[in-house]
């Protein structure tokens, strides 16, 4: 019995399943993870973490539920911000066997 080619995958499961903007979407799920961590952590209600972060209790919601097309990666860290979180954003040059990449960590 032949074996069957296996495609090797990457460290991003959203690249593999064939999103156009996987790097963007595992960076904003990374954010929204740390975000949903401390409004869990405090005990806040969607409403009350809404009046904190200065948002639409629907964003909110959707941030919740990891339902995040319609969020942009500046709120999710502002949103990080208003929780007395600091972001901050590193730019360097790649080395010999790495590809460019866009990589969040929390």
């Amino acid at each position: 019995m032949a074996r069957k080619s296996r495609e090797r995958g990457t460290d991003n499961v959203l690249a593999d399943l064939g999103f156009e903007d996987a790097e963007e979407l595992a960076a904003k799920a990374t954010l929204a993870l740390k975000v949903n961590q401390i409004l869990t952590e405090r005990g806040l209600t969607q409403v009350e973490a809404a009046e904190l972060l200065g948002m639409p209790q629907s964003k909110v919601s959707q941030i919740k539920n990891y339902k995040l097309q319609n969020i942009s990666l500046e709120r999710l860290m502002q949103a990080l911000v208003a929780l007395d979180q600091r972001v901050e954003i590193v730019v360097k040059p790649v080395r010999r066997r790495e590809l460019p990449v866009i990589a969040v960590t929390a």
